[in-house]
This record gives C-alpha cells, sequence and structure tokens, in this order.
C-alpha cells in the first residue's frame, strides 16, 4: 500500500470517529423543514463539526437574502444584521414546533420597515399576516411567513372610494380613524369651503350611493356652478339662481349689501368687537349719514363717570381698553407705578377689584387712600399705643410682602427679648381668648413679671415680699439649665455632699397647693436627712 492510500485511510478513521454521531438526527425537523429529514440532507444546512451556518440558511431562504441585499426588512435592521439565524430559529424540536416565534409585546414593529401607528398597533399580528393579504405568488407557497405584504392601504383594506379617488388613502386619512379625513385639503380643490360650509359634514354634501354595486361617497361630478344643487331657493327663482349677489357663506340669513359691505373703506375700520356689531346698532337711521366717532364716547357712555376727568378733559377709552373687549384693562403696573400709590410685593397679586371696589354698580378709581388702614381695618386701634406705629402707619410693624412678617423692636417697649422669648411668635403673649372664648389682643400694661405669663412650678417657695424673681436661677436661653449656686444658700455643699445628685435632698411632696419639689427647708441640721 502506498503512502497516499494510509494518509487518506487515515483521515477517513479520524472523521468518522469525530463526526459519526453528528450524522444521527438529535428530533425530527419542523413541517417545514421535514423534506430534508435524513442522514443524506444534513450537509444543506450544517458544515463542519456540526455547526449550522449564516450563510447555508439564506442559500436556502433567498428571499430573506435579496430583503438583506436592499438593506429592508427587519432581517436588515441593525438588531437582526450579520446574527446566525440558528440564534433565532433553531429546529429539531419535533414537527410542530415553531421555528419562527418571537414576542409580540415587545417586538419592534418599526424595524421591519413599517412603523404601527394608530389603530394598527391595537392588531392581533394575524389580522394583517394571513395568505390573503400577500400579493407576491413566492410567498403564497410559504406555509408560515411573515414577508411579501405590500404597504399600500388598497393591499388589505377595501377600496371604499371604488377608484373615484387617489389610491393613497394617507392624504386625506389617518391611522386613528377611518371616518376622520382631516388630513384632506379642500381649499385645493375647485370648491374651496368658506364660511358656514367649513362646519358642514361631509356626508351632507357627498352623499352615499351605489357605485360599482357597492356603497360609496360620490366625490366627484358633483354640480357647484350655484348654491341651489344644494340649497333651496326660498325666491322661486324669483331672484335668479345667483345667491352670492346678496348672501355670503357666513350666514344665508344677512343681505351681502350690509353685511359684506368693506367698512375698511371708511374713514372708521372695524376692528374688535365692532366687527361683531349689527349695523343698525350704529347706524339708527340712513345708512349712509355721517356718525360721530372721533372717540369712544361718541357712542358709549362714561362709565367711570368723569373718574379721571382733569380740568375739563376726559382721557379717551382706548388708553386703557381696546376694542376687543373692555376687560381685561390695558392699564399697567408700569403707570400703575406712576399714580401716588405703587403696586410692590403682595398687592401686586391683588385683582384691580380687590380695590377699586364698585360704588354704585361702578367701581370706583376716584379718591383712593394710600395708607393701609384706608383699605384695611386696624386691627390693634386702642390696643397699642400711637406712638408705636405714628399716623396708624402700619409699616412701622408689617410689611407689604408677608403681613405675619413683624420687624418691630420690642426694646423701646422696655422688655428686651432674649433667648427663648426672641423665637417666640408675637401672639403667643400678645393673643388669647376670653371667657367667652373669643379672640383677644392686649400689648398695654402688661407685667414685666415671669408669674404673669408663666406658671411657679415652686408653688412660692421663692416669693420675697410677695415676688418671685425667676432670673436668680434661671436665665432666658433654657429653663432647666439653672444658675443657682448652692453656696449662697444656709447649706454649702461640701465634703461628700459635692458628689450627690439634687433629687436625693430635694424630693417632690405634696400640700394644699399641689405636688411641687421642696427646695427650701425649716431645719437643715443633718438629723433631718441622717439617721
Amino acid at each position: 500500500m502506498n503512502l497516499n492510500k494510509i494518509i487518506s485511510l487515515f483521515v477517513l478513521c479520524i472523521f468518522f470517529g469525530t463526526y459519526a454521531n453528528a450524522q444521527i438526527s438529535p428530533g425530527e425537523l419542523c413541517k417545514a423543514h421535514e423534506h430534508l429529514e435524513g442522514a443524506s440532507n444534513c450537509t444543506q444546512c450544517h458544515a463542519f463539526a456540526n455547526k449550522v451556518t449564516r450563510e447555508k440558511c439564506l442559500d436556502c431562504h433567498k428571499e430573506i437574502q435579496a430583503n438583506i441585499n436592499a438593506n429592508k426588512g427587519y432581517h436588515a435592521s441593525s438588531e437582526v444584521k450579520g446574527k446566525n439565524c440558528a440564534a433565532c430559529h433553531n429546529d429539531h424540536h419535533g414537527k410542530n414546533f415553531q421555528v419562527i416565534k418571537f414576542n409580540k409585546k415587545t417586538f419592534d414593529h418599526a424595524k421591519a420597515g413599517f412603523v404601527l401607528k394608530g389603530k394598527h398597533a391595537k392588531q392581533e399580528c394575524k389580522a394583517c399576516h394571513k395568505p390573503e393579504f400577500i400579493k407576491d405568488p413566492k410567498y403564497k407557497k410559504k406555509l408560515t411567513t411573515y414577508l411579501g405584504l405590500n404597504q399600500t392601504c388598497l393591499s388589505c383594506h377595501d377600496d371604499y372610494h371604488q377608484g373615484k379617488l387617489s389610491s393613497k388613502c394617507t392624504e386625506c386619512h389617518n391611522f386613528d380613524s377611518w371616518k376622520n379625513a382631516e388630513r384632506f385639503d379642500h381649499s385645493k380643490t375647485k370648491f374651496p369651503l368658506l364660511g358656514k360650509h367649513i362646519k358642514v359634514a361631509c356626508v351632507d354634501c357627498h352623499k352615499v350611493e351605489i357605485i360599482n354595486g357597492k356603497k360609496a361617497q360620490k366625490f366627484t361630478g358633483l354640480n357647484f356652478t350655484n348654491c341651489t344643487p344644494c340649497h333651496k331657493d326660498v325666491h322661486d327663482n324669483k331672484l335668479g339662481q345667483n345667491c352670492k349677489k346678496c348672501h355670503t357663506e357666513e350666514s344665508f340669513h344677512f343681505n351681502k349689501s350690509m353685511k359684506a359691505f368693506d367698512h375698511d373703506k371708511t374713514d372708521f375700520k372695524l376692528v374688535g368687537k365692532h366687527k361683531l356689531v349689527d349695523c343698525k346698532q350704529c347706524h339708527k337711521g340712513e345708512l349712509t349719514a355721517p356718525i360721530k366717532h372721533n372717540q369712544c364716547q361718541s357712542c358709549h357712555k362714561d362709565y367711570h363717570k368723569g373718574d379721571f376727568t382733569k380740568k375739563g378733559v376726559t382721557p379717551d377709552c382706548d388708553q386703557c381698553h381696546t376694542n376687543d373687549g373692555f376687560i381685561p384693562s390695558t392699564f399697567t403696573i408700569e403707570k400703575h407705578n406712576k399714580t401716588k400709590f405703587k403696586l410692590e410685593d403682595a398687592h401686586l397679586a391683588s385683582s384691580c377689584m380687590a380695590c377699586h371696589k364698585k360704588d354704585n354698580k361702578n367701581w370706583s378709581f376716584k379718591n383712593m387712600g394710600t395708607k393701609c388702614v384706608d383699605c384695611h381695618k386696624n386691627e390693634h386701634k386702642g390696643f397699642i399705643q400711637e406712638k408705636f406705629y405714628p399716623n396708624e402707619e402700619c409699616t412701622a410693624c408689617h410689611n407689604a410682602k408677608n403681613w405675619k412678617e413683624i420687624k418691630f423692636d420690642h426694646n423701646k417697649t422696655g422688655f428686651k427679648l432674649e433667648g427663648e422669648h426672641a423665637k417666640t411668635a408675637c401672639g403667643e403673649c400678645h393673643y388669647g381668648k376670653n371667657e367667652l372664648g373669643v379672640r383677644t389682643q392686649k400689648f398695654q400694661n402688661l407685667s414685666q413679671e415671669c408669674s404673669s405669663c408663666h406658671k411657679d412650678s415652686h408653688v412660692g417657695q421663692f416669693e420675697v415680699n410677695g415676688k418671685t424673681d425667676c432670673t436668680r436661677c434661671h436665665g432666658f436661653d433654657k429653663w432647666e439649665n439653672s444658675k443657682y449656686d448652692h453656696n449662697t444658700s444656709r447649706f454649702k455643699i461640701d465634703g461628700k455632699h459635692i458628689g450627690v445628685k439634687c433629687e436625693e435632698c430635694h424630693k417632690p411632696v405634696m400640700n394644699e397647693k399641689g405636688k411641687y419639689i421642696e427646695y427650701k427647708f425649716d431645719d437643715i441640721s443633718c438629723a433631718r436627712c441622717h439617721k
């Protein structure tokens, strides 16, 4: 045996030993691949080392390869392009196994080249992907495929217009509602919609009739040379068929000689609300009779009854109002700040009518005050000495930004606020309720004694001449932080007594005044505490 035969036999032995098991099918192929059953067909899908290659798949599925080459469809998207087909479509799992399987809820249809919008996004896949919608014969033979659909509307939907309108349905319709033809621009037709015609439903003019044996609306061949094909001639042809000589599309009830008259050709152009006024409201007599119109007051009464009249001259209304309506006023904050009362802080948020209240059905703008008490009630009158707010000027304590923000200098009262007192709200000391539960206030003749506001927890143990001076032991920052020096008392702390806690000697007791800590003893001998 020569050397070449020996080498060939050796290679065949190695190949057979390594890949013999690969020739045994691991399971049945699906129905779409069942024609590939049998050991002789393995190499049609499998390459060396039993690997299923992308190239072999695309050699068979040429339509997929064609889409990839054309850079269209799902398999040409960045998510799939270049991947091994077997990563998504493996086989040998039985005849009924679904090779084409994906999550319908998470599948991004836009990557297939067709974005699902409106009603399409709510449809089941099978509603569109079915054989009757597939026009290409090479896809119709496939048992299961998502290819071959045409993206034109009429490939899936019946032509309701029976060929009378464009086959591009999206020129008029959107994907949300087929009945909504909002995209159609009627102004590009021979009959632009004007006036009342804009609000007319399409079906009122485009009636439903039988076209090619099916019901459809008529959109072509309509007669619109004059109004009578659609509207009844209430004049019975006595005035001819040209309705436009007297009427407009705005309303049949208005005569064109009046309503369609171009008032801009006069020296009084109609703008704003004036456009809506009936001609007879201004033209009381003959339409051509001259009307005084130099000022608003030529037709309108002075609503403010001379509030703004200065030296016999009343400014015209257009200084604060427009023809679009008397409200809102165009009198700006900048203009208001040039008056005697400048608008600042919280006053900027107040409506005009909050200050300029109605007086005999009219808003008052004349003789307005500039002091707080001209608009606001002085709640402290009779309670606070006027020396603290001369001329009832509330700004002595308050500001317009925040009424509750007080800047009063309490040192002027002779009672300096220190420690916790400086943190306490004014109302805690100066407001209360009487026996009827009515809120009261008190700012004058207040005692500076601690006991006038605070309860004496020592029940008078430290009274001197009927008064207790709390500051001997306590400060204003923290009540518990006593500054009492025991060595100033009758019983000096020394020796073993230095380490004894206060409560070991000073214990709670009860008498007719209630429960309290006893601090003062008549007897300070050792025997009082020690046996």
